[in-house]
């Protein structure tokens, strides 16, 4: 009988002992055989597809990356004259916050509908012409504006300057006028009781008294720049464009009675009191300096 290396396992050599009468070449199969099953264990440590798929996930994983959304206007975020959009934010709302119209503002970022934008977009805020959008420029004259969206864009509002001084301000509140800003002689907008003052925490502006039908007038010359209601919690609303500095807010109306981009005049009736998105009549009266809250009673004139 052949003798076989010592190399080989005691299994193969306890198997050749047990099977004498085989022929040679069916006892060298089977040490073949065993050898092979010996060295199996080392080749599926590591399968070529393992590797693979753990190179495609990696891959995949950085693809997922690289495609993340930017949302338009990202690289302008905190930039003066640009704006990051908000939760329950709307156009008319980024209008009146920011001193705008808001029509200028979907010409200036080319939306194609208005309705559509994203929390986290960032929107041009002032003209796209302007190269710095905290220098102080000629503002347009009272009573005189005449700009809309379809012509050319408003200059942009100063973004640091002192307030306008009213025709009668309180000595207590002096508003010196900064350089290009023109003074305002501002009226109070109806003739009811004052019945709830400014609070830059719950209401930004004055709310005054009266019956369904009042007169409301214009503050001051200016241009309709919103009528409608759009803007929750201020029901039928007229927001009017005095310069590049002020707004005013004329809410709850009854009977909005001018239009958008239409020119009034200082005292012109442009709405009726109403309720509309209010608990009782009145009016909601807010001026806004560049598009923040001030309280009109340091503008308008002693009753």
């Amino acid at each position: 009988m052949a003798t076989f290396p010592t190399t080989l396992p005691a299994a193969a050599q306890a198997l050749t002992k047990r099977a004498g009468r085989l022929g040679l070449s069916c006892l060298l199969a089977v040490g073949v055989l065993l050898l092979a099953g010996c060295g199996s264990s080392s080749l599926n440590r590591a399968p070529v597809e393992d590797r693979g798929t753990g190179m495609s996930r990696s891959v995949a994983g950085a693809v997922d990356t690289a495609g993340v959304k930017q949302l338009p206007g990202f690289e302008n975020a905190g930039k003066p004259g640009y704006y990051t959009v908000k939760p329950g934010d709307t156009m008319i709302r980024i209008g009146l916050e920011n001193g705008q119209n808001w029509r200028d503002i979907v010409r200036w970022n080319s939306l194609e509908n208005p309705n559509l934008i994203e929390v986290g977009q960032v929107l041009r805020v002032v003209p796209p012409t302007a190269e710095n959008p905290l220098v102080v420029t000629r503002p347009v004259s009272s009573g005189t504006a005449t700009a809309s969206s379809g012509t050319a864009a408003p200059a942009p509002a100063p973004a640091a300057s002192a307030a306008a001084r009213p025709a009668s301000a309180p000595a207590s509140s002096p508003a010196p006028v900064a350089a290009g800003e023109d003074e305002i002689a501002w009226i109070w907008p109806a003739q009811g009781s004052l019945i709830a003052g400014f609070d830059d925490a719950k209401n930004k502006g004055l709310d005054i008294s009266g019956k369904a039908g009042d007169a409301i007038v214009a503050s001051a010359d200016g241009r309709v720049v919103y009528a409608g209601a759009g803007l929750r919690g201020y029901g039928n609303l007229i927001i009017l464009k005095h310069n590049n500095t002020y707004l005013t807010a004329y809410a709850h109306n009854q009977t909005l009675l001018v239009k958008e981009d239409q020119t009034v005049k200082k005292g012109q009736k442009i709405a009726e009191m109403g309720n509309s998105d209010a608990d009782r009549v009145k009016l909601h009266f807010e001026i806004r300096r560049q598009g923040k809250p001030v309280d009109p009673a340091k503008y308008l004139p002693a009753k």
